[in-house]
């Protein structure tokens, strides 16, 4: 009896040591799973449509120079006076009837308004010079007419045809050390091909 007890339970380990080493076997000749690792992508987004200033257009040059002038704030004035996203002064701002400057820096609206005038107002005063020097180089800068509102914007319609008709000899810039120079380079290339040239620009 007791042999055969032992013959059985010997064939029962057998048996389950069989079984093991069959799994094991099969196991290893099972070719693992090729996983897919899904990464984020951290690739900068084009930002050009969500960031107006970043297109070559009006609205480009405007917000450029805006964030040139006061980052793009409404209601800064700086040291010397200058007010508002476009920095101006104050006898800019009575030429076109605008007196209240404390109004003027809580009124986006009218801001717009007097820098998009005041863009007509410089191009037809440049108007000749626009005509003569776009496309030409000056002290290493290719002119442009984007260009050239925005120095007319920083030291005057006036100080820009010195520069320009002196063919960069004459040099003009502001308190903080901006230059003619500087602007030409800065904002050239935008089309503002939409600002009309109009001596009686209105806000």
């Amino acid at each position: 009896m007791q042999t055969r007890n032992r013959k059985l339970l010997f064939i029962k380990n057998l048996f389950l040591l069989t079984l093991t080493l069959f799994l094991f076997v099969n196991a290893t000749l099972i070719e693992p799973v090729n996983t897919i690792e899904v990464k984020e992508n951290n690739s900068p987004k084009n930002n050009s449509l969500e960031f107006p200033y970043l297109q070559k257009n009006f609205v480009g040059f405007k917000e450029a120079l805006a964030f040139k002038e006061s980052q793009g704030r409404y209601d800064v004035i700086n040291t010397l006076g200058y007010l508002g996203k476009y920095q101006f002064g104050r006898t800019t701002l009575k030429r076109f009837r605008i007196y209240n400057t404390k109004e003027f820096l809580k009124n986006p609206e009218l801001q717009e308004k007097a820098f998009a005038a005041y863009c007509s107002v410089n191009k037809w005063i440049l108007r000749k010079d626009i005509r003569r020097t776009v496309g030409k180089t000056i002290n290493g800068i290719e002119i442009t007419e984007s260009g050239i509102l925005a120095a007319a914007h920083l030291g005057g319609a006036g100080n820009v045809k010195k520069y320009l008709r002196s063919n960069g000899r004459i040099r003009f810039s502001d308190a903080y050390g901006s230059s003619i120079h500087s602007y030409l380079k800065k904002f050239a290339g935008y089309n503002v091909s939409n600002i009309k040239a109009n001596r009686m620009a209105k806000v």
